[in-house]
């Protein structure tokens, strides 16, 4: 028997189809990473004060935050399928219209309209991989979104750095960024044809009581044998307000907190600001944008790493050194760019820069997606699971709006700040986070409730 994407239980049909829906990945990270080259460009570009390049930069994530909100009945409603291929329309309509605007504002229009698409798949794309994974192999498949987020991240930095040295600074100014956004409608256009090619999650189809089709998928992916719990009789789709008490009132604290700190320990300071925080520490522009590719090659580097040890070393002590790691990082970076800006090695930038986002991509990256899309059980987990990634991108916005303003105010310290949120971020783990490897969704719904 030869193991195939249509032959009946062999996992290569699992990776077929977790790939495929972690293009959703590659997308949210190419549509999220585009703008760190674009940013000095744009302030040129419509003459934006700090308050206003923050907008700009972040008007995105107001877009993200209403996706999530979304995401959650959009997926109990008409399926995780049909949902993605929505998000691929709103991915593909967004960039498109980001390269043509004549003024900021409407750039932040067509941001929203691309974070809306974002917001929704950051969500259902980690839900559906969930849902559609082996028990044995759910962590490394969890994983291969955060991969795909970051080969999206690289693949922009590397569209951004090329088209940076491609003309000189008027042209960047007048047309460079406008290629930087349209370039995302290429992957988009694909992801929405080969959604057509996978199937329905066999747990939605559960709930809605297609569970003939729901066995066959099962089978297919080579996770037979759970069915029995998949889906009780009659079960009801539960309300989010099961959340606010208990069984569940700890676990979606628990997935809430890690969404939130997952963005406030400062990730995106590093994907949305890292060339200027290398040009306002002294190195030369095109330079800086080139040290963007180096930061996405490390993170995807330990991501694939993160792949191999998520189902081995487990959940939780990966997400405990990565929070540590984090701290250090930042606590290096602050002291490395108070040294550059009066006259040290900027280049230490760059080496503390890649501790951080390593130590990152090896835990709080990938498997905060993984745990959020564990943990809560099935009639709710899309709510849950919404509700969480809601949270995650308003921490996000608030990141990103307030960083450059920050930076400013603060200088070196800002970066000791998020060391500190880095700090309690490992606390948090180490009290709460339970350890979810090995265990089908039906069992860690009976173990954690």
């Amino acid at each position: 028997m030869t193991d195939s994407p249509s032959n009946p239980r062999s996992p290569v049909y699992a990776i077929y189809v977790s790939c495929v829906a972690a293009l959703g990945g590659l997308l949210f990270g190419y549509d999220t990473a585009v703008i760190a080259g674009t940013v000095e460009f744009l302030q040129k570009r419509f003459n934006l004060s700090d308050l206003e390049l923050g907008w700009t930069v972040s008007s995105a994530l107001i877009g993200c935050v209403v996706g999530a909100w979304l995401a959650g009945a959009m997926a109990d409603r008409i399926g995780r399928k049909r949902s993605l291929l929505v998000c691929a329309a709103l991915f593909f309509a967004s960039s498109v219209w980001s390269a043509i605007p004549s003024s900021a504002g409407e750039l932040a229009l067509a941001r929203i309209l691309g974070g809306i698409g974002i917001g929704a798949a950051s969500m259902l794309t980690p839900v559906y991989i969930t849902e559609i994974s082996p028990a044995r192999m759910r962590g490394a498949l969890t994983t291969l979104n955060q991969a795909a987020v970051l080969v999206g991240m690289v693949l922009v930095y590397l569209v951004n750095a090329r088209l940076a040295i491609a003309g000189d600074e008027a042209w960047r100014v007048a047309t460079a960024w406008r290629w930087m956004f349209g370039s995302a409608a290429f992957p988009a256009a694909i992801f929405f044809v080969l959604l057509f090619f996978i199937p329905e999650s066999p747990r939605w189809l559960a709930l809605k009581g297609r569970m003939g089709e729901a066995l066959r998928i099962l089978e297919k992916i080579g996770d037979p044998g759970k069915m029995e719990s998949l889906a009780k009789p009659n079960e009801s789709r539960g309300r989010f307000s099961e959340c606010c008490r208990p069984p569940l009132l700890k676990t979606f604290l628990i997935g809430a907190g890690l969404a939130t700190l997952q963005q406030i320990t400062g990730i995106n300071i590093v994907m949305y600001y890292a060339p200027r925080i290398f040009t306002s520490a002294g190195i030369e522009t095109a330079s800086a944008i080139g040290h963007s590719v180096f930061i996405g090659l490390i993170m995807l580097i330990f991501t694939l790493a993160a792949m191999f040890l998520a189902d081995k070393a487990g959940r939780r002590p990966l997400l405990l050194i990565s929070a540590l790691g984090m701290t250090a990082g930042l606590f290096g970076l602050g002291w490395a760019y108070s040294e550059a800006g009066s006259g040290g090695n900027p280049s230490a930038l760059l080496a503390w820069v890649l501790l951080y986002v390593a130590a990152f991509s090896i835990g709080m990256g990938p498997l905060v997606w993984t745990v959020i899309g564990e943990i809560f059980p099935n009639r709710i987990r899309t709510q849950a699971a919404s509700a969480c990634v809601l949270l995650l991108w308003l921490a996000n916005f608030a990141v990103s709006q307030f960083f450059p303003w920050l930076l400013h105010a603060y200088d070196y310290k800002v970066f000791w700040l998020f060391g500190a949120i880095c700090l309690f971020t490992s606390g948090f783990i180490w009290l709460l986070v339970p350890e979810t490897k090995g265990r089908s969704l039906e069992d860690l719904e009976k173990f954690i409730h």
